[in-house]
């Protein structure tokens, strides 16, 4: 008598499935950017999102890591580099044009500081290393280098920070931790290491490895500050490896046809290094220690030439999960994934009570600060924004005082969140600004219902869901939104009107996918809004008829499609269609009494919605087996139903 491991190795061994129809495999991206010029670029993996210099624009553009704009960080005039602190909380940025450093805080994407360096400083190139922000300045032949700690409220601006040194170009400037690297580029190139632990540049070693010397367009210092790469040097074509403690050569990663023009470190010591060319290799991709590139990319070509990797513009995701490279072409600047400025800038604070009491005055204190004083009898304009206001309505001006204070009283008439808002216009030498702070004035709590939560439909049902809304002061107006899985479908909005008598509003849903209901009552005056959610799932339509059989009949009171032991069955499974779908075939045999699992696998569905798979001889005969196709959520290729198991087929082979 057979046992079950072999009844199992029979069916396994003599059973093979053919199908047609495969997924696609994961693309690398490219967008393209909305800057004229191209200065650096600085990556942030809390946040996930790409910071890219336009010195030409005046900007910082920031994406996510697909490419797709997020912000855009504007007056910025002539914007150079940028580093990052080793926390992704802050990039700064050299703004010559401005005389500035800038401080931008990645939580929001937005200006957090300006520190002025000093008139006609121009400062270019900056790193952040030992708790500081360092940075190169000055005009052409007498580049210096200075620095300012940002955790000060106003940062005392150091400079001429290597007295009797300075630089006929301004110095690419790498860091990590408390190692400062300056890089020359040019003709003649070299590397000065500094500790900055204590504040000041304690010189460690300077010089450059013979085959690095010429011609250096960038470099790269390792995480941990013991490795560096060159971008230099004459034929043979090599970035060279550097150790930060003598500057020896350690390495080189060769490259094709051109001189290295951008190198990247990874965080585990992976080195990217690209080239300026229009036909061979764009980016080399070395792991550490190896002199053989494991991956490499090459771009676009043209008869007249193709897109290249801008120096400079590589850059790697903090986990090294993706690298990022600038490149430009014929369609213009693009990012690759391989998956008032003339004025002082002017900060307007404005402090309200967290908390406050409708009908009931309140007092609301204010500050303008800059690195310039603001003419006597400066005015800021005010204006409270509320439900009964959401345009805005003005306060008036209020003076501001000789240290730039100003303050007021309010009655706020309505509640919910009241927001007061302070704007200064701006003068000859300050830039316009404004600063808001928000009370939460209280008002009544608000119910609100929404029927169906997690109930599960057929495909296609039409299921009413209600909204219940209890009393309120003046508005009974609800909506009512319906947020398909997928991203393919947007978020709808199904009805927006008065409840009835009773307080309910319903809206239909044809339930094609699982679906997010909400409901919204915006509140008013004295009543809070609210919002609640539900969610509801729907099956897929799946059906699978069985061919090629000779026969059917029953054994016992169930149906068996019979084939000859020399027929390979086919099982045609229909499924509700959606992109990369597939459809999971389960093979069960009885045996000793029982339906025992004999294996499952996973097949594409065409666009038509059906997956054609034929169980390929030879067969056994005399046992009784059945095949099921189902939708399984998450493992079919997609979330945006819920899973739904099809019948059973059951068939039998014979002589």
């Amino acid at each position: 008598m057979r046992t079950l491991s072999t009844v199992l190795a029979v069916v396994f061994s003599s059973t093979a499935i053919a199908a047609g129809t495969m997924g696609p495999a994961a693309a690398d991206s490219s967008m393209g950017l909305s800057i004229s010029s191209y200065g650096d670029i600085a990556v942030d993996g809390v946040h996930k999102r790409v910071y890219i210099s336009d010195p030409d624009g005046g900007k910082v553009v920031v994406t996510d890591y697909a490419g797709k704009l997020v912000a855009t960080v504007p007056n910025l005039p002539g914007v150079r580099d940028l580093a990052i602190t080793p926390d992704s909380g802050t990039v700064y940025a050299a703004v010559p044009g401005d005389d500035s450093v800038v401080a931008i805080a990645t939580s929001t994407a937005t200006e957090a500081a300006r520190h002025p360096i000093g008139e006609n400083t121009d400062p270019k190139t900056l790193a952040v290393a030992g708790g500081r922000v360092w940075f190169m300045y000055g005009q052409e032949t007498a580049h210096h280098l200075g620095s300012f700690d940002p955790s000060l409220g106003t940062p005392e601006i150091a400079l001429d920070q290597l007295p009797g040194r300075y630089f006929r170009d301004a110095a690419e400037l790498e860091a990590a931790g408390d190692t400062l690297v300056l890089g020359i580029h040019g003709t003649w190139s070299g590397l000065a290491v500094y500790d900055v632990s204590s504040g000041a540049p304690v010189l460690r070693k300077e010089g450059m490895p013979p085959e690095a010397a010429s011609s250096m367009a960038d470099f790269a210092l390792s995480a941990d500050a013991e490795k560096i790469v060159a971008a230099s040097g004459e034929m043979p074509y090599a970035a060279t490896a550097i150790n930060t403690e003598d500057l020896t050569r350690t390495g080189a990663y060769p490259v094709e046809a051109s001189n290295p023009s951008s190198a990247a470190i990874a965080p585990d010591g992976t080195v990217a290094v690209s080239t300026f060319s229009w036909y061979d290799t764009d980016i080399s991709v070395f792991k550490p220690g190896t002199t053989t590139p494991y991956r490499t990319y090459t771009y676009d070509q043209y008869g007249s030439g193709g897109d290249t990797i801008v120096s400079q513009g590589l850059a790697w995701a903090p986990d090294g999960s993706r690298l990022f490279a600038i490149a430009d072409g014929h369609s213009g600047l693009q990012l690759r994934v391989l998956n008032d400025a003339a004025r002082y800038p002017v900060k307007v604070s404005v402090s309200a009570p967290a908390k406050a009491t409708r009908a009931k005055k309140l007092s609301v204190t204010g500050r303008l600060t800059s690195g310039r004083s603001f003419p006597s009898g400066s005015k800021v304009t005010v204006t409270r924004t509320d439900i009964d206001s959401p345009k805005g309505k003005s306060l008036g001006t209020k003076t501001v005082g000789s240290s730039g204070a100003f303050s007021f009283t309010d009655t706020p008439p309505a509640g919910g969140n009241v927001t007061y808002t302070a704007q200064y216009a701006g003068d000859a030498t300050h830039a316009r600004a404004s600063g808001k702070d928000t009370v939460a004035v209280a008002r009544n709590a608000t119910t609100l219902t929404l029927n169906h939560n997690k109930s599960v439909y057929n495909y296609g049902a039409d299921v009413s869901f209600t909204a219940h809304l209890g009393s309120t002061y003046k508005n009974r107006t609800v909506e009512i939104w319906a947020d398909p899985y997928g991203s393919d479908k947007p978020k709808k909005l199904l009805k927006t009107g008065k409840v009835n008598s009773k307080g309910n509003l319903s809206a239909t849903v044809d339930m094609t996918r699982d679906t997010t209901v909400t409901a919204v009552f915006k509140g008013d005056a004295r009543s809070a809004g609210k919002t609640v959610k539900v969610t509801a799932y729907a099956r897929v339509k799946v059906s699978t008829t069985v061919s090629k059989q000779y026969k059917t009949a029953k054994i016992g009171s169930t149906s068996y499609a019979y084939f000859h032991k020399k027929t390979d069955p086919v099982f045609t499974t229909t499924m509700t269609y959606y992109k990369n779908r597939s459809q999971r075939l389960n093979l069960e045999v009885y045996f000793q009494g029982k339906w025992l699992d004999a294996g499952s696998q996973y097949f594409a569905l065409g666009t038509n919605g059906k997956s054609t798979v034929t169980l390929l001889g030879p067969h056994e005969t005399g046992y009784r087996m059945r095949m099921r196709a189902s939708y399984v959520n998450g493992s079919s290729g997609d979330n945006v139903n819920s899973t739904t198991y099809g019948a059973w087929k059951y068939f039998y082979f014979t002589k």
